[in-house]
């Protein structure tokens, strides 16, 4: 009988596999093994395997600085998963207690995440334009400013610029999960808290945090991959300019592709943006589980 059932449970799952196979495993494996090949648009009958060729050509392009593309991804990384994860948190603290109006200000907070990345950047690049943009003229009136500045076209505010407007596209998500995460806690635990004499900010980070501390590593490891992968809204803002100030090693990637049809080398900027993902994962995760265990 459990032979048999063995047998149905494996057949039930050879759609799935299959499907598994022809759209994530097989485009992975193709993709990868395009970055070891001069694989070029205009010469599509000509793909012979070139070893590290185009990892070569990447990191010593005359046209652009790997290592400042590097740099940049870091920053716009990091910046962006940390105000994006502390305006989360606090919304989803604020948000944790009922108050009149709550589902249609859940509602309003929420809506920017379900709207496409590239039209997110196409409404900042309006605000921040440099002749007519909304945060020159409230600057402006306001005399905090003499004259427009050029946020998209200055390199010194730049990245300032889209790092703002992916902060505000991201802080729903963490909103969304932490939130939920939060109404998990027990009342029980807080109730013990205060009959201990904990105040609240005591409740937070020896209650509330540890017992939520699987979501924030779970949400705080999606994200980090999702911003690194997301070049959506530089490529509306500024697509990776000016000179080369807010590119990224996925916007690098689509420029590799769309612009110059040389899928060899964007390839090879997909297998790097894998394995330092693989190597930010392994660590991250090694990191998180040694602290719960030592807990």
């Amino acid at each position: 009988m459990r032979q048999r059932s063995g047998r149905y449970f494996f057949l039930i799952m050879i759609p799935a596999l299959v499907l598994l196979a022809l759209f994530i495993y097989y485009p992975i494996i193709e993709g990868t093994l395009i970055g070891f090949q001069r694989y070029t648009l205009f010469d599509m009958s000509n793909t012979p395997f070139i070893g590290f060729d185009n990892f070569r050509a990447i990191f010593s392009d005359i046209n652009f600085s790997f290592a400042q593309i590097l740099l940049n991804t870091l920053v716009w990384v990091a910046v962006s998963l940390l105000f994006q994860f502390v305006l989360g948190f606090v919304l989803a603290l604020l948000m944790q207690k009922p108050f009149r109006g709550r589902g249609i200000y859940s509602s309003l907070v929420f809506y920017p995440w379900a709207l496409s990345g590239f039209a997110i950047g196409l409404v900042w690049a309006w605000i921040f334009n440099g002749q007519f943009g909304l945060a020159n003229d409230v600057l402006l009136r306001l005399g905090l400013a003499s004259s427009p500045i050029g946020f998209l076209s200055d390199p010194r505010y730049a990245m300032i610029s889209v790092i703002i407007a992916n902060i505000w596209y991201g802080i729903p998500f963490f909103a969304i999960m932490l939130l939920a995460a939060l109404q998990s806690v027990p009342s029980q635990l807080m109730e013990a808290g205060k009959i201990d004499g904990a105040g609240p900010v005591r409740r937070l980070f020896s209650i509330t945090i540890p017992y939520i501390k699987p979501t924030i590593v779970s949400t705080l490891l999606l994200r980090t991959m999702w911003i690194m992968n997301f070049p959506d809204i530089i490529y509306a803002m500024t697509g990776g300019g000016p000179a080369n100030s807010t590119n990224i090693l996925a916007m690098q990637m689509i420029n590799k592709i769309l612009k110059f049809y040389d899928y060899g080398q964007g390839s090879a900027f997909g297998i790097v943006i894998m394995v330092l993902l693989f190597t930010y994962a392994v660590v991250f995760l090694r990191l998180t589980s040694d602290k719960e265990e030592t807990v």
